[in-house]
């Protein structure tokens, strides 16, 4: 095995112990040497039998997956834990993804500003632009969320799905903001310079020569240990506040709001942070998103791919948990990138029934994700893993009161 295969090997390694940890019951002081020594030896069997082409198509389908259960969670927030029927995923993923991608590149100048324009380029870091972006969009959500979430339901559903499309409007019309219908291009990718020649100035020695190997196109490697970091962080988060006091609020508000009114709670502002939580998320997705395909523009985020498909996604893994909202987003993605293969091999039999069905065999994949959606609604509404009851803390920790026996209470009347 080669040096370029090792190095691979041990980016990959990193979501495989994530993952492992995950899925390995022992105690963390044993767990944590299992789990490393079985994501190595996955990782470089991998490397070994995987053909370089193969291998390079997991990888980036693992990190559209990996960004599409960061929207899951956003969305498992509001959906999941508080019952917002929101429909405006996309308006929220617009954000993150063009917020971060005016903060981090650089404003156009001379002959290339004829020809690209947006508001501003502040040449930010990575991270800053992925705050800007997560910021940006809890700040529109805020101000949506005050006269929307009023609304229940299916009136919600139409006013957010209808705010998502004045977003997307706005990035298509107004050139002076993004470029407006033309891409926004140069996105740039954190730490890039790992695989340029020269490396990085501050990088040492002996970590740029064992990086020396690998080439440019060999950088969706290590956007994945990205990636996987920020998903991790994401659901660690998360699972902290679902499982405090006020995510057991969220799940009152969502099961019966006039009781938990009723017991002091402010429900409106209880409403107001979730919602205001799920698209600080999604925000967090369309940064990433943008800095992974560099070049993004309004037709990335129409309802069909940045809404509709993650509500699937949501509904096959579980709502009302995390674990099933990451689960979702990687099978869905799964079906949805295979479906590509398979109306690759129908076309000779679609053309032998009409010309015109090969340029329309791209609908299919929808009709295969529709009749998922059909199936997973009439024979599996709750998801492969259903919520999970949580009990408190403080519950768990006292000692349950026994009923005094017979022989240790007074005689009442009555008793034989």
């Amino acid at each position: 095995m080669d040096q370029a295969s090792v190095v691979k090997a041990g980016f990959i390694a990193v979501p495989l112990l994530v993952l492992a940890l995950a899925l390995i019951r022992l105690r963390w002081t044993l767990r944590l040497p299992v789990g490393l020594a079985a994501a190595m030896a996955t990782a470089l069997l991998l490397a070994l039998a995987l053909p370089p082409g193969i291998l390079s198509y997991l990888v980036s389908f693992s990190i559209m997956a990996g960004i599409y259960a960061i929207l899951c969670l956003g969305l498992n927030t509001q959906w999941g834990y508080t019952g917002h029927l929101n429909f405006g995923i996309a308006g929220f993923f617009a954000v993150g993804a063009f917020t971060t991608a005016l903060f981090t590149t650089a404003q156009p100048t001379g002959t290339v500003a004829l020809y690209a324009q947006q508001a501003f380029g502040l040449e930010m870091p990575f991270l800053i632009g992925v705050a800007a972006g997560a910021v940006v969009a809890g700040v529109v959500a805020f101000l949506i969320a005050i006269p929307v979430l009023r609304l229940r339901m299916d009136f919600l559903a139409i006013a957010t799905i209808g705010i998502a499309e004045i977003i997307r409007l706005i990035f298509q019309n107004e050139r002076w903001l993004a470029n407006g219908p033309q891409p926004l291009r140069g996105v740039p990718r954190p730490l890039y310079c790992l695989f340029q020649e020269p490396s990085c100035a501050w990088l040492p020695q002996p970590l740029a020569a064992l990086l020396a190997p690998l080439e440019l196109r060999d950088y969706i490697y290590f956007y994945l240990v990205v990636l996987t970091v920020f998903l991790l962080v994401v659901y660690v988060a998360l699972e902290r506040a679902v499982r405090s006091p006020w995510g057991r609020v969220l799940r009152a508000t969502r099961d019966e709001e006039a009781s938990t009114a009723m017991s002091g709670k402010n429900v409106p502002a209880v409403r107001i942070q979730s919602f205001v939580v799920g698209a600080i998320v999604m925000g967090i997705g369309g940064a990433l998103y943008a800095h992974y395909t560099v070049t993004i523009d309004y037709s990335h985020f129409n309802p069909l791919f940045a809404t509709f498909i993650v509500w699937v996604m949501l509904m096959l893994g579980g709502s009302g948990n995390n674990r099933g909202a990451i689960l979702g987003a990687f099978i869905i993605w799964g079906v949805w990138s295979g479906t590509a293969f398979l109306t690759e091999m129908l076309e000779p039999t679609l053309r032998a029934i009409s010309d015109d069905l090969p340029a329309r065999s791209a609908y299919f994949r929808w009709l295969l994700v529709a009749l998922l959606l059909a199936g997973i609604v009439l024979y599996r509404p709750q998801g492969l893993i259903k919520e999970e009851s949580v009990v408190s803390r403080y519950l768990l920790a006292r000692p349950a009161k026994r009923p005094p026996r017979r022989a240790d209470r007074p005689a009442l009347e009555g008793d034989p």
